[in-house]
């Protein structure tokens, strides 16, 4: 008899555990998008080479930020700090340090 009750509690309380997970999906927010381009941009061969070198060099250690996150001020040290960590000459650091601060004008 206790081997019932037991059995019958704990499928009860797997049935009630997998609601509740259901639930905290289906109310779970969206996936945030990643920054867009502004379409006022006029995509020229630098922008897009400087938005490819962002994008894959820098999203291989950590999230993509937008370029509005920070100011030009606040971009310059960080961007000078990361191009040591990611190899990138200085003809590639200015592609992609054009790149953000052009996102900022718009």
């Amino acid at each position: 008899m206790k081997t019932r009750i037991f059995a019958l509690t704990f499928a009860a309380a797997l049935v009630l555990s997998c609601q509740a997970k259901k639930a905290a999906i289906a109310n779970a927010p969206a996936t945030p998008e990643p920054p867009q381009v502004p379409t006022a941009v006029t995509v020229t061969e630098a922008h897009a080479k400087g938005q490819s070198l962002y994008e894959n060099n820098c999203a291989r250690c950590h999230k993509l930020y937008a370029a509005t996150n920070f100011s030009q001020a606040d971009w310059k040290p960080i961007l000078a700090r990361m191009q040591k960590k990611a190899r990138l000459d200085d003809a590639d650091m200015g592609l992609i340090t054009n790149y953000l601060f052009d996102l900022q004008k718009n």
